[in-house]
Parts: structure tokens; C-alpha cells; sequence
């Protein structure tokens, strides 16, 4: 897979996809029926502002806070997605992504209802998690996909996902090798142990030599302090907590450490 597309896609070298993670949805155990569907499409439309005034290159939408998450969602899940994206769409002004967590084909049939122009998720692997044992299954991922006419939704392999122990005696370069090889991935993210955690410097050094012709990104921790240095081995970030109040995961994003982060990202890419 070239990286030429990159640019392409996002306008820029480097490119940082900032997370737009929604409140608990209706379903999930955390989900407040006295404030309703509006406070959480409220809160959603905030963070959108925020973070395209503060100075992202894209969004991705995500339910971030269905914890504990399902490896196989309820289908009320992507509907209320469906909706608040599209209450959104207007004022959306950058390209656009969605992750419904831990559920892949869902992920997939979000971006063909909303237009998303791709998607972030667990796609190969078995792991041991907090969510049980986590299977997948790329091959009807993909056969979805093709039947859905999804062709141009560029696909992101999570292949180190958090909270999650890989399954096997496979170092993590051989794993990267062999899901570029068997799954053709557009890109593919390195993260850390949980949301907000910094990702291996290490460990993204190590991907990105194991394949070289494929994107890789940092999928979590990326600050102020080492947005250079993360950016000047990967191919770009998702950066989700960093963006927060006290960057507090469950928080509100704060447009102003938006823009100074942002700063220092541009900084780093000259």
C-alpha cells in the first residue's frame, strides 16, 4: 500500500485525525435518559467545533463512551451514530471518520450510511481483554465491504489494540508484515495500553521498518511535549485525551490546547 495517499486524502503531510467521542447512547449502561439523545448531540456538536476551530485535518467519530464495549454491537447502537452524524453533517468541515467500538463490520456499514471516508478498527488478531476473549474476521469484514460497494472507505488496522494482550508468539513486526501481506491495509495504528496512554516509541520504530510502503500511526498518547518526535517516525496521530479538559478522557475537548497542539504539530512537520 503507497503512502501518497495520505496527502492526498487529508491535505497534509503528518496529518493528525482528532477523536469526536460521543457520550454513553441509548442502550449503553451509562446512557442518562433524563438528558436524552439532544444533550448527547449537543455535546457532540461542541466537540466538532472545538477541535475544527482549534486546527485538526480530520475527525473521527467514535462511541467512546458505550464502556464496557461489545466486540458485536446492538444495532442501536450505529443507528444513534447514524443520527448524530448526520445531524452534524453540515458543519462538518474536514474529512471524516467512525469507529464503532469493538465491532468492525459495524464500522464499516456506519461509513457507507454517513459518507465516512474511513474507519478505524480491530481487524486481524485474537486477544485476551478486559472484554473477554476478542476474536475477528477480516475475511467477511472484507467480503462486506466489496458487497456494500465500500471500496474507496480507507480502512485503519488497529493491530496493537488497548487493554488487550495479543495471542500468540508472534513479535510485533511479524504481526505488522503479515497483516499488510494477508489484509492489505490502508494504514495501519500503534497504540498504548489505554486511551490517552503514549504509544512506544519503540514499538512504532519497529512497524514502521517492518513495513515500509504502509502508513503508520501513533493511535495514542501524542502531546505537546513529544508531538516531534512521535511525528518524526509515524506517518501521523490520532489524538483523542490530549485534546481534553486536564486531559481527562470523559472531559470536554478544550479548543485552545487544540490550537496549541496543532501549533507544534505544524511545527514538527516543517
Amino acid at each position: 500500500m503507497s503512502k501518497g495517499w495520505i496527502k492526498k486524502s487529508f491535505g497534509t503531510a503528518k496529518p493528525v485525525i482528532a477523536m469526536c467521542h460521543f457520550d454513553a447512547l441509548p442502550g449503553d449502561p451509562k446512557y442518562d435518559m433524563k438528558k436524552g439523545l439532544g444533550w448527547v448531540i449537543d455535546r457532540a456538536r461542541k466537540n466538532l467545533a472545538a477541535l475544527q476551530k482549534g486546527g485538526v485535518d480530520a475527525v473521527m467519530f467514535s462511541n467512546e463512551f458505550s464502556l464496557p464495549y461489545l466486540t458485536k454491537v446492538e444495532p442501536i447502537t450505529q443507528t444513534v451514530m447514524a443520527r448524530i452524524i448526520g445531524e452534524l453533517r453540515q458543519e462538518i468541515h474536514v474529512p471524516y471518520g467512525v469507529n464503532v467500538l469493538w465491532d468492525a463490520g459495524a464500522s464499516v456499514e456506519l461509513a457507507v450510511a454517513v459518507g465516512a471516508s474511513f474507519v478505524r478498527e480491530i481487524f486481524t488478531g485474537v486477544y485476551a481483554s478486559d472484554f473477554g476473549l476478542w476474536n475477528t474476521n477480516y475475511g467477511a469484514v472484507a467480503r462486506l465491504r466489496s458487497r456494500l460497494g465500500a471500496g474507496d472507505v480507507r480502512l485503519m488496522f488497529n493491530i496493537l489494540p488497548e487493554a488487550s494482550t495479543y495471542l500468540g508468539q508472534r513479535s510485533l513486526a511479524d504481526i505488522a508484515k503479515t497483516t499488510v501481506f494477508n489484509g492489505e491495509p490502508d494504514m495501519i495504528c500503534v497504540s498504548g495500553m489505554k486511551a490517552g496512554a503514549v504509544t512506544s516509541t519503540e514499538a512504532l520504530r519497529e512497524v514502521v521498518k517492518a513495513v515500509p510502503g504502509t502508513p503508520v500511526f501513533a493511535n495514542t498518547g501524542v502531546n505537546i511535549k513529544n508531538a516531534a518526535e512521535q511525528l518524526s517516525i509515524a506517518d501521523g496521530a490520532v489524538i483523542g485525551s490530549t485534546f481534553k479538559k486536564n486531559n481527562d478522557f470523559f472531559d470536554m475537548v478544550d479548543q485552545e490546547k487544540v490550537a496549541r497542539l496543532m501549533d507544534a504539530v505544524r511545527a514538527a512537520r516543517k
